[in-house]
């Protein structure tokens, strides 16, 4: 059975060539994958972090939206806890009445930076739980005036195709949401990699939805061996840290862990290294391990980040990964 590919693109800068070249960069694959055949590009969103080019996705899918004919394009995914419901509403319905039908909306409950660059962006917003905002989101997205309250402000414009909705996330207690919520779950196994835990998540919203199937986001790396694709990968640890209430956030390597924990101001934390799912190997071998996590999980589309800063060889990795897929079928080769 046939799976869709899409991509998740964090725009890494390459060196010492600055944030504008790669864009540029990105702007590319995204034509590329659009001519390889993959269905969806989305953009992540990262803050104070001069490593990955992109902390506005809207902008970056407008500009990629106007260079491109039939892919479709989306975030992966909108910070919600930063932002006005109200807003974020504006803008993919602005996106969407763009470009009718290709437009995405994915939505994270992560802060996309450490705790400095999440003050500075929380400044003067009023505060209220995550599912709060997902559900006031969901609102404005499907009654452009609230509640049909007279004189409430009204979402405009109106697009003839609405953006598709996705929670991300690497938790049961999203997928419940997601599925409680009316939105589709993608869960984002380069951020949580054990297998119990993507089981029981995609599980659960299966359940909860009545029968919607979920995406995985999983990182690949593709090589003319698979002694290459490690190589390229290099070492990989997540870690999640949890504060004194319980709160809980990923990142990527102990430094990163350290400087979250610097920057709330210390206190007590856990530090719990999590597994890391990464598929490497030729291209072959890497289409046989999504087929395994397809049949295992019920997966119908992955959603492919390639963790490789080095420019040349991310585009060689999704190129090969490319070249073992029919693009007509949906189908490996």
């Amino acid at each position: 059975m046939g799976y869709r590919l899409s991509l998740l693109e964090k725009s890494p800068v390459d060196g010492q060539e600055g944030a504008a070249a790669a864009l540029q960069r990105t702007l590319a694959l995204a034509q590329s994958a659009e001519r390889w055949g993959f269905h969806r590009f989305w953009l992540s969103e990262h803050h104070n972090n001069p490593q990955l080019a992109i902390s506005s996705p809207e902008i970056t899918i407008a500009w990629i939206l106007a260079q491109t004919r039939r892919i479709r394009v989306g975030s992966g995914g909108v910070m919600l806890q930063h932002y006005s419901p109200f807003k974020v509403a504006e803008n993919f319905n602005q996106l969407a009445s763009l470009a009718p039908g290709r437009v995405d909306l994915g939505v994270g409950k992560a802060p996309g930076g450490l705790p400095f660059s999440t003050r500075a962006l929380q400044q003067g917003i009023p505060g209220a739980d995550f599912p709060a905002r997902l559900q006031q989101l969901t609102d404005w997205l499907l009654s452009p005036a609230a509640a049909n309250e007279p004189d409430s402000p009204i979402v405009t414009p109106v697009p003839p195709e609405p953006a598709e909705r996705f929670l991300l996330g690497a938790s049961v207690a999203t997928a419940r949401l997601a599925a409680e919520s009316g939105w589709q779950f993608v869960f984002a196994a380069q951020l949580n990699g054990s297998e119990e835990e993507i089981s029981s998540a995609i599980g659960t919203y299966h359940r909860l939805s009545h029968g919607r199937k979920a995406l995985l986001a999983v990182p690949v790396v593709v090589a003319d061996s698979k002694e290459q694709a490690e190589d390229l990968l290099g070492p990989r640890q997540q870690f999640r840290l949890t504060d004194a209430e319980g709160h809980h956030v990923s990142v990527g390597s102990l430094e990163q862990a350290e400087a979250w924990i610097r920057q709330s101001g210390g206190g007590p934390h856990d530090i719990e290294e999590r597994p890391s799912l990464v598929l490497t190997g030729t291209t072959a071998q890497v289409h046989r391990q999504l087929a395994t996590l397809q049949a295992r999980y019920g997966i119908d589309e992955f959603v492919i980040d390639t963790p490789i800063s080095n420019a040349t060889a991310r585009l060689a990795s999704l190129a090969a990964l490319a070249s073992g897929y029919d693009v007509l079928s949906g189908a490996t080769l």
